[in-house]
C-alpha cells in the first residue's frame, strides 16, 4: 500500500503522507529524493543517482530533511487504524439526523433527477403534519445523549408543502427545552415559489439553504426546465440573488450539476460567482450508464482540466479579494473530521436517515423507493437493524479499492448508493466518482498550498 501520494499542478510540487494527512510543498530535489525514498532506494544510491542534477552537498542535507519529517511521523508514517476498524464498526452510534421529504412532487421537470420528478418511483404526495411530527419525535427518541439534531427538508421541492414545514420547525423548538436538544433545520429548493415572506422565514430559521441552479442559463434551461419545456433561469435567479444577499453571513450555498452537455463547468461555476454568489457547489451528474447525459470515462481527462482551470482561477480571485468558496475544494488539513467520519463517511443508514412522507424510514435520500432498505416506520421505529448494521459495517478497509486509494481518509469510502446502484453491492465504488474525488482532493490542496506559500 502507498504511503504517500505525489503530484505536479500548477507548478507546485505537492507531497500528501496519506496516514498522517501532512502536506509538504517542496522544491525538485527534495520530490525527486522522496520519490526513490518511497521507491524503497537507499540513501546512498539516491544521493549518486540524483548528484549528476543537484548539488552533492545540498543532496545530503535535503535527505536528512526529509529523514526528518519521517522521524516525526510526517512522512512514510504508519496506519494507525488498520488494526482497529473492527472497534471503530462497532462503535455505538445514534440517529442524530433526518432528511424529510415532505414533498414527493415538483414544480420542474429536471431531466437528470434521480427522484423522478419528486415521486421517487412512486405517486405524487407530501407529508401530513402528523407523519412529520412522529419523525421528530422518534428522532428525540433516538438520540442518544446528543444534543444537536438536524433535519433537513428535502424533496421533490419542499417549498410545495410550505404549510408543513412551518409547523414542524414550530413543533421542533418545542421539543428542545424539554429534552435538551437543538435541532438545526436546513433545506434544499429549487426557488420557483420563493416570495418575500418565505426568504424573510427561511433566513430566520435554517442554518443552511441550499439553491439549486446549474450555472449559465442556457445550461441550467436545457437540465431544469419547467414540464411545459420553458426554462426556468430568469424565474430563479433574481431570487437566488435576493435571498443570498439577506442571508449575510449564514450559510447558504448555490448547488449545480454538470453533465456530458457542459463538460466546460468551470465556467458555470465562475458564472455564479460573478453573479455574487461566494458559496458554490458544482455536482458531477450520478445517472445510468445508457442515460445521453451522463458522463463516461472518457469525458475524464477534460474534466480533469476543468478543475484545474477553476483552481487557478480560484487562486487568482483569492489574491485580487474577490474569491469564494468552491464546495468540493474545502478540506480540512489540520485533523478534518474525527476519525469515525474519515473512515465509515456521512453516516447514512446509521447515523443518518431519510424518512417518505408516509413515514417509512431508509438509510439515505437516494434509497428512497429500494423497498429492499425500507428500515422501518418513524411510528414503529427501526424494524430491520441487520440493514443498519450493514451500513455501519462499509469503511474504507471493506472496500478492496479503497486500500490502494490516497483519498480515501477523504472521500471516506464514497457514497454507498452510488457503489449499490452501479453494481448493486455497496462494497464496490463507483469508479468515476472516484476519479473525480481524487482529482478534487488534488485541486483541493493545490489551492490550500498555493495560498499558504504565497
Amino acid at each position: 500500500m502507498g504511503l504517500i501520494h505525489q503530484y505536479k499542478n500548477n507548478g507546485c510540487n505537492i507531497v500528501l503522507d496519506i496516514n498522517s494527512g501532512s502536506v509538504h510543498v517542496v522544491d525538485d530535489m527534495a520530490y525527486d529524493i522522496i520519490e526513490a525514498m518511497d521507491r524503497g532506494i537507499e540513501k546512498k544510491q539516491i544521493i549518486q543517482k540524483l548528484s549528476p542534477v543537484y548539488n552533492p552537498e545540498q543532496l545530503q542535507d535535503g535527505y536528512a530533511e526529509c529523514e526528518e519529517l519521517v522521524e516525526t511521523g510526517q512522512l512514510f508514517s504508519k496506519d494507525i487504524y488498520a488494526d482497529n476498524i473492527e472497534a471503530f464498526t462497532k462503535k455505538e452510534t445514534v440517529v442524530k439526523a433526518l432528511c424529510l421529504h415532505v414533498a414527493h412532487t415538483c414544480n420542474l421537470s429536471c431531466k437528470y433527477c434521480f427522484a423522478e420528478e419528486g415521486e421517487y418511483h412512486g405517486q405524487r404526495v407530501v407529508m401530513p403534519l402528523e407523519v412529520g411530527k412522529q419523525a421528530l419525535d422518534f428522532l428525540v427518541a433516538n438520540s442518544g445523549s446528543r444534543r444537536n439534531l438536524e433535519v433537513d427538508f428535502f424533496g421533490g421541492e419542499p417549498l410545495m408543502n410550505w404549510q408543513v414545514v412551518q409547523e414542524l420547525v414550530s413543533y421542533g423548538r418545542s421539543l428542545e427545552e424539554k429534552n435538551g436538544k437543538k435541532f438545526r433545520f436546513t433545506m434544499t429548493t429549487n426557488g420557483v415559489l420563493l416570495d418575500e415572506e418565505k426568504m424573510e422565514y427561511l433566513n430566520r430559521e435554517m442554518s443552511n439553504v441550499v439553491l439549486s441552479i446549474d450555472g449559465r442559463p442556457e445550461v441550467h434551461d436545457f437540465m431544469r426546465p419547467f414540464p411545459s419545456g420553458a426554462g426556468s433561469y430568469d424565474k430563479i435567479l433574481p431570487k437566488f440573488q435576493e435571498f443570498a444577499k439577506r442571508r449575510g453571513e449564514k450559510d447558504y450555498y448555490v448547488r449545480g450539476t454538470f453533465t456530458r452537455h457542459n463538460l466546460d463547468f468551470s465556467k458555470d461555476v465562475l458564472h455564479l460567482a460573478d453573479l455574487g454568489f461566494r458559496q458554490i457547489s458544482m455536482e458531477p451528474v450520478v445517472a445510468p450508464e445508457d442515460a445521453e447525459y451522463a458522463i463516461r470515462q472518457e469525458d475524464l481527462p477534460v474534466i480533469y482540466e476543468e478543475y484545474d482551470t477553476l483552481a487557478r482561477q480560484m487562486i487568482e480571485r483569492e489574491k485580487e479579494g474577490r474569491g469564494f468558496q468552491f464546495f468540493h475544494f474545502m478540506v480540512d488539513l489540520s485533523g478534518g473530521p474525527c476519525v469515525y467520519k474519515r473512515l465509515s463517511g456521512c453516516g447514512s443508514g446509521t447515523e443518518y436517515l431519510a424518512v417518505t412522507p408516509w413515514g417509512d424510514l431508509y438509510p439515505c435520500h437516494q434509497f428512497v423507493g429500494e423497498e429492499a432498505f425500507q428500515m422501518g416506520t418513524v411510528f414503529d421505529g427501526i424494524q430491520k437493524p441487520e440493514i443498519s448494521q450493514r451500513f455501519a459495517a462499509c469503511n474504507v478497509y471493506t472496500k478492496p479499492a479503497c486500500r490502494e486509494c490516497f483519498a480515501r481518509f477523504y472521500c471516506s469510502g464514497g457514497c454507498a448508493a452510488n457503489s449499490y446502484h452501479f453494481h448493486k453491492d455497496m462494497e464496490q465504488v463507483y469508479e468515476i466518482g472516484c476519479a473525480l474525488e481524487r482529482k478534487r482532493i488534488e485541486c483541493a490542496i493545490l489551492l490550500k498550498a498555493a495560498l499558504a506559500c504565497d
